[in-house]
């Protein structure tokens, strides 16, 4: 017999999952509180590094459903939940996600579904790679310098404490932060 099971997560400590579950409920699916897996957890991390999503792995069987209300539920990475998807479907599990239809990510048309999705990510991964060196190149061709600015040299900041400055004022002079002056202090010019 097959049970449901429904993996709700949250990025940060002061988000709730309440929202997915009422999402689930209004969908017409049952599951029973102790089937319900919240997890607060960046979707940056993959799934088989997430405790929650860990543990409900070696809970489920076989036959089982596994519902997301959203594909990014799963993870950010569209490689990390194509890679989810394939091996909870490997171990005879289905994956159903409301917002696309309630499809099976794990039959046909759901695997479909994964391929368009991971593509379009990929293009867009592509795209963005493609901006980003584009706009360095135009850059550098304007002579501006690229990466963090250098933080003021210890022996600066020794110097400006040599000469009676305060803290604050030394940040200023030298326009970096307090916390900078701060940390290069007490260190030997």
């Amino acid at each position: 017999m097959s049970r449901t099971f429904l993996y709700a997560r949250v990025s940060t400590s002061d988000q709730t999952a309440d929202n997915q579950i009422q999402e689930v409920k209004a969908q017409g699916f049952e599951v029973a509180p102790y089937r319900i897996v919240t997890e607060t957890i960046s979707g940056s991390i993959p799934s088989g590094e997430r405790k929650e999503f860990t543990s409900l792995m070696t809970k489920m069987e076989p036959g089982d459903v596994l519902l997301v209300t959203k594909l990014d539920r799963l993870g950010r990475n569209a490689m990390d939940v194509r890679a989810t998807v394939e091996n909870l479907a490997a171990k005879g599990i289905k994956v159903h996600c409301l917002a696309l239809g309630g499809v099976d990510l794990t039959s046909p048309a759901g695997k479909m579904t994964m391929g368009v999705i991971a593509a379009v990510a990929e293009f867009e991964r592509d795209l963005l790679i493609e901006r980003t060196n584009a706009g360095l190149s135009r850059a550098r061709l304007e002579g501006k310098k690229l990466g963090r600015p250098n933080a003021a040299s210890a022996a600066r900041v020794q110097e400006c404490k040599a000469a009676g400055s305060s803290q604050s004022s030394t940040a200023g002079q030298l326009g970096i932060s307090l916390s900078t002056v701060k940390r290069l202090w007490n260190k030997a010019g």
